[in-house]
């Protein structure tokens, strides 16, 4: 079993804090040092938050997997409650565009965030203007002077 690599969730990277401020959530990120294209994550959003603002990605899939609570999600389509037991896919362009809200007043919502992971990946914020650069040796966000990037898959 030297390929592979298990860990019990509470004893995966510490909880970290959202570097958006109006936002919050704890993380634990599961990464395995050989992991090249794939980053897991279980999120815990408190009520009434939400873990990042309505965005989406150029390069990076996600896919979102409810483990307990609800939540409001935003798409391009529109909005929709999302529940325990449900996937939720997000290509990467603007179709992918999402943002889930915790909207117990209550209950914290858990999800655990399945994401492919590139060298370099763009992240648009359509509400803000803002454009994030991430990748292994960055991370970064920028607001943009004019309108709100677009951008046109292959």
């Amino acid at each position: 079993m030297q390929d592979c690599k298990i860990a019990d969730v509470d004893e995966v990277a510490g909880k970290t804090k959202n570097e958006h401020e109006a936002y919050g959530y704890s993380k634990k990120e599961f990464v395995s040092d050989e992991a090249k294209q794939c980053r897991v994550a279980v999120y815990e959003i408190e009520p009434g938050k939400s873990a990042y603002p309505y965005h989406y990605h150029v390069k990076n899939e996600e896919v979102f997997y409810i483990i307990s609570g609800t939540g409001l999600l935003r798409t391009p389509v529109g909005e929709r409650e999302v529940r325990k037991g449900e996937l939720i896919f997000f290509p990467a362009n603007e179709k992918g565009a999402h943002k889930l809200t915790n909207h117990s007043l209550t209950e914290k919502l858990v999800y655990i965030d399945f994401d492919t992971y590139n060298d370099l990946d763009v992240a648009f914020y359509p509400d803000s203007g803002k454009v994030g650069i991430w990748g292994r040796d960055i991370s970064q966000v920028h607001k943009t002077d004019n309108a709100v990037p677009y951008y046109e898959g292959e």
